[in-house]
Formats: C-alpha cells, structure tokens, sequence
C-alpha cells in the first residue's frame, strides 16, 4: 500500500448514499431496524442484570443511535476527529454495557465499530480503532479462540471489502458526473457551432446582397442628382431590384439548409446547369449523404462560379463535374473563356465572392483554388466528409 491510501479518506460520494439502488437502500434499512432489534432483545432476554440497568438500557440505545448517526456525519465531512470522538463514546458504551451485564449489546457495539471505522475512516485511523473494537469483542466472546479469531479477521475483511464497494461506487458516481458535464459542454459547443453557421449564412446571403444594393441605389441617386438620362438610372435600379431578387432566392435557400430541408446535392447543381445556356454536369464516384456545412459550402461555390461565369463570359462553356472520393469530395467548375474578361476573385454578380467561398472552405478543412486554365477559368473545390 502506498503511503497516501493509510491516510486518504474515502471519497464523500462513496460515503453517501448517493447512487444507491432501491435494493441496497431497503437492505440497509433492515439491518438497521435488525440490529436495533438485537440490541433490545438482548437488553431485555439478559437475566444477570440489574433492574436500574434496564431502566437504562432504552437511553443507551437512543445515546448509540445518535452517536452512530453522528459518526456517519463527521465522516462524510472528512473531519477525523470529531469522528474519533463519536467512535471513543461508542466503545465506551459498548464497555458499559459489558459492565452492567448487557454482553450482547457489547458484541454488537463492538463488531460495528470495527467494521464501520475500516469502511469510513483513513486507514491510519481505522486501523487503531479496529484493533481496539475487536479486542473488546475478543474479550466479551466466550467462543473459543480460533472462533473469535475467525469472527474478527470475518469482520476486517468485511470492513474493508464494504469499504472498496463504496469507492467503486463513488468512482461511478464521479464519472457519472464527469460525463453529464461532457454532454453539457458538448451540447453548448453544438449550440455555439450552429449559432456561428447560422451568423455565417446570414453575412453571406444578405451582408452582401444588401451592401451591393445600396451601392446600386446611391449610384441612383447620384445620377438623378446630375440629372442623368433616364436609361442610365433605370439600369441602375433594375440591377438594384435583381440583387434584391437573388438575395430573397439565397435566403430562401439558407433558411431550408438550416432547417435541414436541402434538396439533394445533385439535383440542386442540376438545377443550376439547366438554367444556364451551355452548361453540363458530370457526377464521379460512389453518391453518399454529406454534412451540412459541406454540402453548403459546394452549393454555395457552384452558385458562384456559374455567376461569374455569366458575368464574365456569356455564352462559355461551362463543365461542372461533382467526384466523390474516399475522403473527400471535389468540384471543379471550368469555363471555355470565351470572350472572357477575368474579374478579380472577390467579384460576384450575387455578392458572393471567392474570397469569402475559400474561407468557408477553409473552416471545414478544405481547399479552393481558382485561376486561370487555358483559354478559360477554373475553379477547385475540395472538403473533406
């Protein structure tokens, strides 16, 4: 044994009765009531002893039963003394009730003392009091001496295996705790995740959506300011109204990802191929369910190639192709050039930049590429699912 188990308590979960069965509760309870039992009885069925002393008896019952009480309390506080002290009065009545002739009694006292001390006390402590409870009892047993020796090592070894059940139990009773903690923290990182994806949607559909707006209508009010023609404020206003357009559209959209309502995967691109003039989809390997965020992050990429595309380059060609990989799924989406002036990467017609696609890509664990490729432009995507 290491120096540190003689002098650590055991653990207050093991001493309470915290994560005890209905079962074990009802079986504590009636060896008590059964001990309490014997202690009358045999205060009563004793014929050797004074009548004064049964006058007695019933406040020496009532004495133990509040010293056991106390002792129970002062262990489960881990407070040593105090609980020496409880233990010493109840040795002490178990001698007195040797000396009036109350020797079942005294067995009694002395056996729960012993076995009480090993299962809640420090062993440096208990093992002292357990000698002395079971050297008194040694001395009110009339057996013979390999009986009380028996009877005694019976009682150590009762002690300390009740003493190793409450710590196994306490253990339990920690992780228990522990455990209940994790799933608590997890469920508030999973709240805190979702807040932060919900914040993500909402920058990226109406942050954007909303500031390429207003920049359309200031330049609207400048125009009419100057007085300009009524072409040039009205083209102004018409691109205002078709960024509000596709702003609804993509917060319809990011309000059924939310929900977990999203279309398929392949059927959303294919969507997106039909309308737009010149475009095909190729999907590679085995289809699998994919992660929200993932599946948001290709949607969201898809919409913002195919727009730039149509800014950029009218009338490209445009191949989208969707592989699934053992580890991850890739989409690359490449365009003809024709007639292409190449924007810069933060450039969108909806708002939505490369730039912003690529961060996104980046918290998943991904990567996203694009430049360009030939005549025309490419763009990457790869997340890992």
């Amino acid at each position: 044994m290491s120096p540190s188990l003689w002098t650590t308590w055991p653990s207050r979960e093991a001493l309470s009765r915290d994560g005890l069965t209905r079962a074990r509760r009802m079986l504590a309870r009636t060896v008590r009531v059964v001990v309490l039992v014997v202690l009358l009885w045999t205060a009563v069925t004793e014929r050797d002893v004074a009548d004064w002393a049964l006058v007695v008896t019933p406040i020496g019952v009532l004495g133990c039963a509040a010293a056991a009480w106390g002792f129970f309390r002062t262990t489960l506080e881990h407070r040593l003394w105090p609980s020496l002290g409880l233990l010493a009065v109840l040795l002490l009545f178990a001698v007195g009730a040797q000396q009036i002739g109350l020797v079942g009694p005294a067995v009694v006292l002395w056996c729960g003392c012993a076995v009480s001390a090993l299962e809640r006390m420090p062993l440096v402590a208990a093992a002292p009091a357990t000698v002395v409870s079971l050297t008194g009892f040694a001395v009110a047993n009339s057996d013979a001496w390999l009986t009380t020796a028996v009877v005694a090592l019976g009682l150590c070894l009762s002690g300390y295996v009740l003493r190793l059940d409450a710590e196994a139990r306490g253990t339990a009773q920690r992780l228990l705790v522990q455990e209940r903690a994790a799933r608590a923290a997890e469920a508030e990182s999973a709240a805190l995740a979702e807040r932060a994806r919900i914040a993500r949607e909402i920058h990226d559909v109406l942050a954007h959506s909303l500031s390429a707006q207003l920049v359309h209508l200031e330049a609207a009010r400048l125009l009419i300011e100057r007085g300009a023609d009524r072409e040039q404020i009205l083209e102004r206003v018409v691109a205002a109204r078709g960024m509000a357009r596709d702003g609804l559209t993509e917060t319809r959209l990011a309000l059924t990802a939310l929900r977990g309502e999203m279309t398929p995967l392949e059927e959303f691109l294919e969507g997106l191929v039909k309308a737009q003039d010149g475009a095909t989809l190729t999907v590679e390997g085995e289809r699998r369910p994919m992660p929200v965020e993932a599946s948001q992050a290709v949607r969201r990429v898809a919409q913002e190639a195919l727009t730039n595309v149509r800014k950029h380059a009218p009338g490209a060609k445009t191949a989208m192709c969707l592989a699934y990989g053992p580890r991850e799924v890739a989409l690359e989406i490449r365009d003809s050039g024709a007639s292409r002036q190449h924007a810069e990467l933060t450039v969108s017609g909806s708002g939505y930049g490369l730039l912003g696609m690529r961060e996104r890509a980046e918290l998943l664990g991904g990567t996203l590429e694009a430049g360009p490729y030939e005549e025309g432009f490419v763009v990457t995507l790869k997340v890992p699912v």
